[in-house]
């Protein structure tokens, strides 16, 4: 079957969009390849074609959940086999996937970059058959990346022990992130293949204005279809969605801080047209290929060009006219530098939170390794009294340097484990008939259930019980009172993984030189954004982006507002 054949039986597309065959031929070649495709260019396809078409199983490397969750449940809906491992997996639940990955019959295993160097995992990649490796955000792996992340520059070590071509992904890479991606994922011959930037389709419009609200409720007056808003405050994104409901727009709000079904629906409803825009934080947008999005809004500065680019990209991908519409004031610059500066806290002051995370956990030197921590970051930052921007950005450094993972606003699924014995079972009086029918369907859906907890789907046992979800957890928390079962409710929660034992002062490897080199390309990135803001009227905001990603000789769009501005 040709990757042509492939696509119609599985996608039922009947051609691919530009530079995706070269793509997937390449990657068939068994050659490394590093593919720059602009959000929107389809770049899954890239790697699940020539994965359908090769024996063995794809691994698929990838930082973000949900589009992990989401791209696994698409394949399955095409009658494809795929699995994910992520943080918040407990050990058992990941052996098991592994298991089923192995000996399963799976064609995709999707892991985040954290999981990949365990022992777990590791103990597994002789028998997991690895045909393919995929490394989707490449950009993380290059410190000149705007989103550099250590765990990243491990895959260099799966490189030794699977001998399998690699594809790398990313959407937002400049010449020099490029190069760097190449030579730390050890390509064996440099080969980049690089989709066109340019969107003729898309305006890029600029505004300074101090009443944004009122600016953007015109745009959504004038403007027909969906749209998008970006804010970076979750309390802002509520206030602006209920001015525009308050003014006849259909809105809703979107935030890692809504539980996931909330989330779900929104999204649901907003891709089915039920709510026409949507305002959000940048929570909001990885993996939705909504095609007919007429306008994206940013009512606030985006921290790098690389993230306003992938952004605005979200906008008409159907090819017809859209905008990309910018609303910024002098105090937005103001802020965006503050912000800046306040994300590389002092050293000195990263070293300390590192001791009082420790400290709050009451976790002693050496110990510690391996442990995941709920972590509710209010709680820690008032019990030392620090402010919270800036412990929250040394715990970002401190996870950029090697030392923790961190999760933000993780959905952690309800665990259940069955503490009697298999002999008593028989035994058990139990407090409601329908528990007894949950019992049972718990022994007969999870078999590891009496050796240790297990994540379980609540709808599914819920529906096999023909039980709603809150009465699923009412019988739960009663057998659990029974000492039945182990009942640990599902949550919504920051998770810290620490990756090795609490070390004394001044044991602390920070690394000044990295610390220096990601501030200076931070600022570096604000530079560029401002730049992008106070063009000159010979200027075009498209070429001026496209520019930035290594098209220095890009046309004039003839649709950003200074184009049409100097057609007048």
């Amino acid at each position: 079957m040709t990757a042509l054949e492939t696509l119609r039986q599985y996608w039922g597309h009947e051609s691919f969009r530009p530079m995706q065959e070269e793509i997937i031929a390449a990657s068939l070649e068994g050659r490394d390849v590093l593919a720059i495709l602009p959000t929107g260019g389809g770049k899954s396809i890239c790697f699940q074609v020539p994965g359908l078409m090769t024996e063995g199983l794809t691994l698929v490397i990838t930082p973000l959940i949900a589009l992990m969750r989401d791209q696994v449940q698409n394949l399955g809906d095409r009658g494809i086999k795929a699995l994910c491992i992520h943080a918040g997996m407990g050990r058992a639940e990941v052996d098991r996937t592994l298991n089923n990955a192995a000996y399963g019959d799976c064609k995709f295993l999707y892991i985040s970059p954290e999981r990949l160097c365990t022992r777990l995992f590791r103990s597994y990649i002789d028998v997991l058959g690895i045909s393919r490796i995929v490394v989707d955000e490449a950009h993380c792996i290059s410190q000149w990346g705007y989103d550099f992340r250590p765990e990243y520059l491990r895959i260099g070590e799966i490189r030794e022990l699977v001998h399998a071509p690699l594809l790398a992904l990313t959407a937002t890479a400049t010449p020099q992130v490029a190069g760097d991606i190449m030579e730390k994922l050890g390509f064996r011959e440099p080969l980049m293949l690089k989709g066109g930037f340019a969107r003729p389709n898309l305006s890029y419009i600029v505004r300074k204005c101090e009443d944004k609200q009122g600016k953007l409720l015109a745009i959504c007056q004038k403007l027909q279809g969906s749209g998008i808003v970006y804010l970076r405050h979750r309390k802002m994104c509520e206030e602006t969605a209920a001015f525009l409901r308050d003014n006849g727009i259909s809105a809703s709000y979107y935030h890692a801080g809504l539980g996931a079904e909330s989330r779900a629906l929104r999204q649901a409803e907003w891709k089915d047209g039920r709510i026409r825009v949507m305002v959000c934080t940048n929570a909001f947008g990885m993996g939705i290929d909504k095609p007919d999005v007429r306008f994206v809004a940013h009512l606030d500065l985006p921290d790098s060009p690389e993230a306003y680019f992938q952004e605005a990209g979200r906008a008409g991908r159907d090819g017809l006219r859209a905008y990309a519409v910018l609303l910024w004031n002098a105090t937005d610059v103001t802020r965006m530098h503050q912000l800046t500066a306040l994300s590389f806290p002092t050293l000195d002051y990263i070293a300390d939170v590192y001791q009082k995370l420790h400290q709050f956990y009451s976790i002693p030197y050496e110990a510690g390794e391996g442990r995941q921590l709920r972590f509710d970051a209010l709680e820690f930052t008032r019990h030392f009294h620090l402010n919270q921007a800036s412990a929250l950005y040394a715990i970002r450094y401190l996870e950029r340097s090697g030392h923790l993972i961190y999760t933000e606003d993780l959905d952690i699924r309800t665990r259940v484990g069955i503490i009697v014995p298999r002999s008593g079972i028989y035994e058990l009086s139990f407090p409601d008939p329908k528990a007894a029918q949950v019992f049972e369907f718990l022994m007969r859906a999870y078999p590891g259930i009496f050796s240790f907890s297990v994540d379980i789907d609540e709808q599914r046992v819920a529906a096999g019980c023909d039980l709603d979800v809150p009465r699923l957890r009412q019988l739960l928390y009663r057998m659990s009172l029974e000492h039945f079962i182990n009942y640990i409710p599902s949550d919504h929660s920051s998770v810290i993984e620490l990756r090795h034992g609490r070390l004394q002062p001044g044991n602390l490897n920070l690394d000044p030189a990295r610390y220096h080199l990601l501030r200076e390309r931070a600022e570096e990135r604000c530079a560029a954004m401002e730049g992008y803001l106070n063009l000159g009227p010979e200027g075009c905001r498209s070429s001026y982006m496209l520019a930035y990603f290594g098209e220095e000789d890009a046309a004039p769009c003839g649709c950003c507002d200074l184009c049409r501005d100097r057609e007048r």
